[in-house]
This record gives structure tokens, C-alpha cells and sequence, in this order.
């Protein structure tokens, strides 16, 4: 890996993914592209996970939007390696502005793979595609030929894209991937996302700052898995992938209970007392059951993940009290 470029590299895959390829590959020259003016943060969490900070990693920003950016960049950076982890990760994010996020997200890949064909640059290229394309499904767990209900238009968009990489590779047998990403969480997560959302309720509870949590459900089954180790898929399909596309997840499910269980047990609280049920909170149409099949990522690159849900949990909890 000599010329590598990732989108969205602020975020906890980004972090992940950029210490991931430091420790592993030398001499790489890596640019991120982030929407954030002050990236103190993310070199702060990349030390965190005992990365060197290297002279040849930069972030930049430019408007992924601006075709004309992009394409002037591409010719500039020639970059071989490609992760467009871009976009808005969250799926309640997109609801605000419905229209203006799914285009977003067609857009930055259009520019993306566009401005690569138009320079001669079939450079090896992965995808960030979602499990939320799969929307209501019976058919669990899900694999890569399982049946796509999007119903968000962050959904919607994703899976445009995940069509289109499929397309590509056809049309011009490109190394373009399509990672199918399950609920991956790590210490990096905001605490707008369910998993740090209970860390943190639980300990402001145990410090007397927060009296209960509300959720919609406890019976809601995810497949939760850690983001090192989603990242590591990663880097693997790029360098060594098979197929097109590809499932990335544990394969286990865990009911929202029990995440809220071995949490609050960790700060030695019982949960039953503290936590409320509201309906309200969740979407229409969500799924209560999201599991993944990785065996295809298993069997074709020998990829598993490492991480128990467990240690998971006690990793992101450790964050939160040192």
C-alpha cells in the first residue's frame, strides 16, 4: 500500500482503519478526507491506540460533493487504495433531511468513481455498504444474496451504491468491494448510538446524575461486533477479496437486554430498576431481528471476528471511566 485514501477518516472506522495500515504497511502515504476543521481529536484517539503519528498522514478537506474537487484531487493524489467510508453513518441523521442525505451519499460515490474512470484509475477501491439495506426481512441471518428492503433513504442510498459497485466490477473488472457492515461499535462511538447511550446512562445513574434510562425495546435482536475487527475485514477484501460484495458481522445476535444487562452489572446497578420501555422510541418498520451469515468472508478469507460481545462491551466501558 503506497498512495491511500480514505473518506470519512475521522470516524471510528477511519481511526481503526488508519492505524491499522500504519502498524502493518510502511512508507504509505495516507490522505483523509473529513468535513471537520479541527481533527485534535482524531489524532488524540489514534495515539490511544498506541499508533505513531506519521509525517505521511494528512487530512484534508474538500467537497466530496464538487465534481470538479474530486476530479482535480484524483488526478493530483493518483491514489492506488481506496476506502469511501463517507457519508452519514447515522441512520436517524438522514431522516432530518431526507432527500438532501440520500443524494449525498450517490453523489460522493459518483464523484469518487467517476473522476477514477475518467483518469484511468481503477485504483482498489471498498464500498462502506449497510446492513439497514436489508430493511424487514424473515430471512435470517443475512448473506450477501439475501433479499434488499430498504426503507430509510439512507437505505435507499446505500444500496444504490452497492448495486453500482457490482455493476462496475463487471464493466471494467475493477477490484471494487462492497462491504456489508452489521452494527460494529467501538470506544469511538458518539453517545448518540444505543451501545455508548447505555454506558453512559449507567454510569451518569451509578453517580447520582441521571435518576433512569429509556429505550424502545429490550427484545430487539442485533449483531453487534467490534470495529477493529470490521476493519481488519476490511483490509482484507481490498487486498484479497474474491467477490464483489461481501457480509461483515459477528454472526451471533444479542437482544438489547442483554447489552443493558452486562452493562449495568458492570457498575454493579440492576437494571430492571433503572431502565423504562417507550415504544416511541423506535422507528416504523425497524426490524426486530438483525442477524449477519459472514460464512462467505469466512471461507473465502479466512476472516472471523476476534472480539466477544463481552469484551466489547468492557472495552467501550473502560473508555468511559479512565
Amino acid at each position: 500500500m503506497k498512495n491511500v485514501l480514505i473518506t470519512g477518516i475521522t470516524g471510528q472506522d477511519g481511526i481503526f482503519l488508519t492505524s491499522e495500515i500504519i502498524k502493518k504497511y510502511t512508507n504509505t502515504n495516507i490522505i483523509g478526507i473529513s468535513r471537520s476543521k479541527d481533527n485534535n481529536l482524531f489524532y488524540k484517539r489514534l495515539k490511544s491506540l498506541n499508533t505513531n503519528i506519521e509525517k505521511n498522514l494528512k487530512i484534508i478537506q474538500i467537497n466530496l460533493e464538487d465534481k470538479n474537487q474530486v476530479l482535480n484531487f484524483i488526478k493530483d493524489s493518483n491514489p492506488e487504495y481506496i476506502f469511501n467510508l463517507s457519508g452519514p453513518s447515522s441512520v436517524y441523521e438522514s431522516y432530518k433531511d431526507q432527500s438532501k442525505s440520500e443524494e449525498s451519499v450517490k453523489l460522493i460515490f459518483n464523484n469518487l468513481t467517476d473522476s477514477l474512470i475518467e483518469t484511468n484509475n481503477l485504483a482498489n477501491f471498498f464500498q462502506a455498504s449497510s446492513s439497514e439495506m436489508f430493511g424487514i426481512s424473515n430471512n435470517m441471518p443475512l448473506h450477501e444474496e439475501s433479499h434488499f428492503i430498504p426503507r430509510s433513504p439512507y437505505a435507499k442510498a446505500k444500496l444504490r451504491n452497492h448495486e453500482k459497485v457490482i455493476s462496475l466490477r463487471d464493466k471494467y473488472s475493477w477490484p471494487i468491494y462492497s462491504g456489508i457492515m452489521f452494527n460494529h461499535e467501538s470506544q469511538f462511538r458518539s453517545k448518540n448510538y444505543l451501545f455508548m447511550k447505555v454506558i453512559d446512562a449507567a454510569k451518569k445513574i451509578k453517580e447520582g446524575k441521571l435518576k433512569e434510562l429509556t429505550v424502545g425495546s429490550l427484545d430487539y435482536v442485533r449483531d453487534w461486533s467490534y470495529a477493529r475487527d470490521t476493519v481488519q475485514a476490511i483490509l482484507l477484501i481490498i487486498q484479497k477479496g474474491v467477490s464483489g460484495s461481501y457480509v461483515i458481522g459477528s454472526g451471533d445476535g444479542h437482544k438489547i437486554s442483554d447489552l443493558i444487562e452486562k452493562v449495568f452489572n458492570s457498575f454493579d446497578l440492576n437494571y430492571l430498576e433503572y431502565v423504562k420501555v417507550d415504544n416511541n422510541f423506535l422507528r416504523e418498520g425497524d426490524p426486530e431481528i438483525i442477524i449477519s451469515n459472514p460464512h462467505k468472508i469466512k471461507k473465502e478469507l479466512n476472516w472471523n471476528t476476534e472480539t466477544s460481545f463481552e469484551q466489547l462491551i468492557d472495552y467501550c466501558i473502560h473508555s468511559q471511566i479512565n
